[in-house]
């Protein structure tokens, strides 16, 4: 049937049946939070390209989870920074490292009431800022692996819920798998960032991680932001070694794929709204040019639309305040 007799504006006319007739909805508890600690800091940092995100010391990132948790949002991913960077970022697998300290902190606290990720890569622990052992200025893929099965088992060890590997070495899913089931951690699960482009809406991340590469760039082992039928590779394989959920990152430029990932395989999916994106919005919406809630909003409905399960954003604590208020 065609206008006049259908005339689609009918169910858009109240505003709970617009609700009602929705294709996708937003909730807090589709969301992620990432957080950054940082060793050493006696007060919460601000980060200047990040408006309302922080390098946290473990007391103010469980006051922030805390926050968190009364938003309805509950699930964090833990990003750490060491005071001290060397060439193996060994501080990354250390007991007493940063992310280990903080992620026994928010166990401690909030027990399973707060969903634990632990981000796995070794960018932010390196004095050279790329994500794994190197060689000259060649990354070494199975070296790194190795450091990767030893990050794991101690972030499992320090309370995380689950795994999220995010360096895109070749095998990392497999080798992580295999070392969490060594050590007796059968049941924590692994976020792969199946689909990670070599973006340059990171830029943001880096300055709150302090991973800026001290040479190149990391388009040698992430994707070219051309890469379509690669991505779709990279999730199949990351499946096949173990991930039980994958992500796709950024997220707003890159719908397609996640539609396309959401549309093949039968595994949640998440999306990373990232530190560009995040940052852009704040941006214009600090000069007037834009109503920040509505485009905030609106972008992370249209991720949710694409396809994703969950959404990781900086938004989060927002959000969560806007929807569940």
């Amino acid at each position: 049937m065609t206008f006049p007799r259908t005339r689609l504006r009918r169910l858009r006319h109240h505003p709970i049946l617009r609700e009602m007739a929705g294709r996708a909805d937003l909730t807090p508890a589709d969301l992620v939070a990432p957080l950054f600690v940082k060793a050493g800091l006696d007060e919460p940092v601000p980060i200047p390209s990040m408006p309302k995100q922080f390098q946290h010391t473990l007391d103010s990132l469980t006051r922030d989870a805390g926050a968190l948790l009364e938003s309805g949002v509950r699930a964090v991913i833990l990003f750490g920074i060491p005071a001290v960077k060397d060439p193996a970022g060994m501080d990354a697998s250390a007991e007493d490292g940063i992310a280990q300290e903080g992620l026994r902190r928010l166990a401690g606290e909030f027990g399973p009431d707060l969903l634990r990720i632990a981000d796995l890569c070794l960018c932010e622990y390196t004095d050279h800022g790329h994500c794994g052992i190197i060689e000259g200025e060649r990354i070494d893929n199975d070296r790194t692996l190795e450091r990767y099965r030893r990050i794991a088992v101690a972030q499992a060890s320090s309370g995380a819920d689950m795994i999220a590997p995010s360096g895109m070495m070749d095998g990392q899913v497999g080798a992580i798998r295999e070392a969490l089931d060594e050590a007796g951690f059968t049941d924590i699960p692994i976020l792969a960032y199946a689909a990670k482009y070599a973006s340059s809406l990171y830029a943001p991340f880096r300055d709150a991680a302090e991973s800026t590469p001290a040479f190149g760039d990391r388009r040698t082992y992430q994707m070219d932001a051309a890469a379509r039928e690669e991505a779709l590779h990279e999730v199949a394989l990351d499946i096949g070694e173990g991930a039980d959920l994958i992500m796709v990152k950024p997220a707003l430029p890159y719908l397609d794929i996640l539609a396309a990932v959401r549309a093949r395989f039968e595994v949640p999916t998440a999306a990373f709204q990232v530190s560009g994106e995040y940052a852009m919005i704040k941006a214009a919406a600090e000069r007037g040019w834009i109503d920040e809630r509505r485009v905030a909003l609106e972008t992370l409905t249209a991720i949710r639309r694409a396809g994703a399960d969950i959404i990781l954003t900086y938004f989060a604590g927002e959000v969560g305040r806007w929807l569940h208020g």
